[in-house]
Formats: C-alpha cells, structure tokens, sequence
C-alpha cells in the first residue's frame, strides 16, 4: 500500500509502506482505532502529530 504522509497541512512525502506489525506479529491490516506500527521504504523522519493517509491505486480497463 502507499501511504502519504501529512505535516502541518502539507504533503512531507508518499512512500510505499515496507512492514505493517500489530504488537510483535507482521499484519496485512490493522482496524482503525488500534494500535499498530508502520516502517516506510524510504522516509524514517516522522514525528509526533504526523498524518498518515494510506491508500492503494488500483488501475481499471475498459
């Protein structure tokens, strides 16, 4: 999945999501509300009050 990382209003970067764990487990999802933690391909300087917007792009043929 992609994911878009959100600053203060501003897009900071998109990166592709590298691992997704939900306490020590690898997870393919994690509900909303729940904790979890992410590691991104590329960009590692997050911080606090960081949002993530995740998304998947998906191509459709006529």
């Amino acid at each position: 999945a992609q994911l878009r990382l959100v600053r203060d209003g501003i897009v900071i970067c998109e990166d592709a999501i590298a691992s997704l764990k939900r306490f020590k487990d690898d997870a393919k999802e994690v509900a909303e509300g729940y904790e979890c933690g992410i590691t991104l391909q590329k960009f590692s300087d997050v911080k606090e009050g960081d949002v993530f917007e995740c998304f998947k792009l998906e191509e459709y043929r006529d």
